[in-house]
């Protein structure tokens, strides 16, 4: 869904999973600092939009999901998964329950397969889903801001902004009194500073939670049984994930980031020893540079350095080995 947005002067369309919203306005850097001051706002409306009614909404998806909900306040955030059931990261959905329905909002291109798994599972509940994507619009304002929201929308107000289910049509006036815009890149890059996991980017077909660092934000350990639980619980328990996720500062001179997926080695190895890992998400950062995040096995030692492709890498510690 190709956002309005995109005829602001300077837009630069995003591609691949984030096509539909801007990566840009023409200047990256400026818009990082405004984001990381409190000022602006980010388009996210390519992402999906999902919704929950009913009297049993909060004790339906309690079941379903690895975050306990059964009890949530009105308006508190929250994050959870849907596991396999062998544990692997199938979906991730942000919530905030508005007294009466939860809204959601899920990665790009989720939202068809996240609706008809719900819809599988309403059995005998009182509960209605519903993919609200085309009429709400989810809109970012960074932490520290001060901008006012417009009366009666939906928010859900977390330690790294704000994220407004905006009525769609809303979205041109918005943007014309909450201005400057900022891209996606520039959300990105403070999304990759924080160390906070992205499903499709951080993940693959076999990543468990405990991997990046969702267990406790996204995963609950004391609340009762969903599908999946049995390998959060093993792993929680008795044993460590094979994987974790390490924060990549990067060699500067370097024109070109590694893209996802790139390999990485021991830079003791060279560039023909043995693959450990792949760079998840790569950006470049007003303050940091060019940084990363990346999954590399368990057993790497934390001082190692590092090389992701061909440019050199130090790493920072986010997941314990």
């Amino acid at each position: 869904m190709k956002s309005p947005l995109l005829s602001l002067p300077g837009a630069v369309p995003a591609e691949g999973v984030d096509e539909g919203v801007a990566a840009h306005y023409g200047d990256l850097f400026r818009e990082q600092r405004a984001l990381a001051g409190g000022a602006g706002f980010v388009d996210l409306s390519h992402r999906g939009v999902i919704t929950v009614s009913g009297e049993d909404r909060l004790s339906w998806l309690h079941l379903l999901l690895t975050q306990h909900v059964s009890e949530l306040p009105a308006g508190q955030a929250t994050e959870a998964l849907i596991l396999s059931a062998n544990g692997h990261i199938e979906h991730a959905l942000y919530l905030v329950d508005d007294g009466t329905t939860v809204w959601a909002h899920v990665e790009p291109g989720t939202r068809d397969a996240l609706v008809a798994y719900l819809e599988s599972m309403k059995f005998f509940y009182r509960v209605e889903v519903a993919d609200r994507t085309a009429d709400f619009a989810v809109v970012h304002l960074p932490a520290g801001s001060i901008a006012e929201v417009p009366e009666g929308v939906v928010v859900r107000e977390t330690a790294y902004g704000r994220d407004l289910f905006l009525p769609r049509a809303d979205l041109e006036p918005f943007a014309a009194t909450h201005g400057p815009a900022a891209g996606l890149l520039a959300y990105e890059a403070l999304r990759v500073e924080e160390h906070r996991p992205r499903l499709g980017f951080e993940t693959d077909h076999r990543t468990i939670p405990h991997e990046l660092g969702w267990i406790g934000t996204a995963v609950h350990l004391q609340k009762g049984c969903y599908r999946g639980q049995e390998t959060v619980a093993r792993v929680q328990n008795l044993g460590k994930p094979p994987r974790r996720l390490v924060f990549l500062h990067l060699d500067g001179s370097d024109v070109h980031l590694p893209a996802p997926g790139t390999e990485i080695r021991l830079a003791d190895e060279g560039p023909d020893g043995r693959k450990i890992g792949f760079v998840t998400s790569s950006v470049r950062h007003h303050e940091l540079g060019p940084v990363a995040l990346a999954l590399v096995k368990r057993n790497v030692p934390v001082d190692a350095r590092l090389l992701a492709g061909d440019t050199a890498a130090a790493q920072e510690v986010v997941v314990e080995p």
